[in-house]
């Protein structure tokens, strides 16, 4: 098995390696700390005959988490620069792909049909979403009817309250009605302090 990469040296180590800076208007955040991680794959309650759909893979820490306990993913990132250091952080996994694309504008539902064309098997999303695009992510991929079982999410725990609001709730609004309309929100698992994994099924 490969070194993780979701910890503070390995991390450093890759980002010297390729010299990458990040982009603030990407939101961009890199997961170092394997625990989290866990929580997550396992809030998302994957095995080995599921196939997984990542948003924003980055240099590939929860995705090789997810490769671990999965039988496929794909991954969709929107950072040309990260598609030259992923095959190096993921060369280990044979069963991932990314795709250069911006999920947001792409037709996932043509995608899970070219990619992962067995239907036999369960399609999960799981990913790490930056705040600023969270809620138009989630909406959308809502909005497609996609033929997912579950999302599980890393989120700020404030977005995470509101999308699981009761009504007459302060945190109850917009946001809350349009998702629970399609799927019911619940938190497994808490991630962090400010962060929570949300899964909706």
């Amino acid at each position: 098995m490969s070194k993780d990469i979701a910890t503070p040296g390995r991390t450093k180590e890759i980002l010297k390696k390729y010299d990458f800076l990040f982009k603030k208007s990407l939101g961009q955040n890199f997961l170092i700390d394997s625990n989290i991680l866990r929580r997550i794959t396992e809030t998302a309650e994957l095995d080995k005959e599921t196939d997984v759909i990542e948003i924003g893979p980055g240099i590939g820490a929860l995705t090789e988490h997810l490769a671990r306990t999965s039988k496929r993913v794909l991954a969709f990132e929107i950072d040309q620069r990260l598609m030259a250091i992923l095959p190096d952080t993921l060369a280990a996994y044979d069963n991932v792909e990314v795709v250069n694309e911006d999920i947001l504008k792409v037709d996932v539902g043509a995608m899970i049909t070219e990619k992962l064309p067995d239907r036999t098997n369960p399609v999960k999303v799981v990913a790490n979403l930056p705040y600023y695009v969270t809620t138009p992510i989630i909406l959308q991929l809502l909005h497609e009817d996609l033929p997912v079982s579950s999302m599980t999410f890393m989120l700020q725990k404030e977005v995470a309250d509101r999308i699981s609001a009761k009504p007459s709730t302060k945190a109850y609004g917009s946001l809350s009605i349009a998702i629970q309309y399609y799927m019911e929100p619940n938190f497994p698992l808490s991630c962090q302090k400010r962060y929570l994994c949300l899964s909706l099924t």
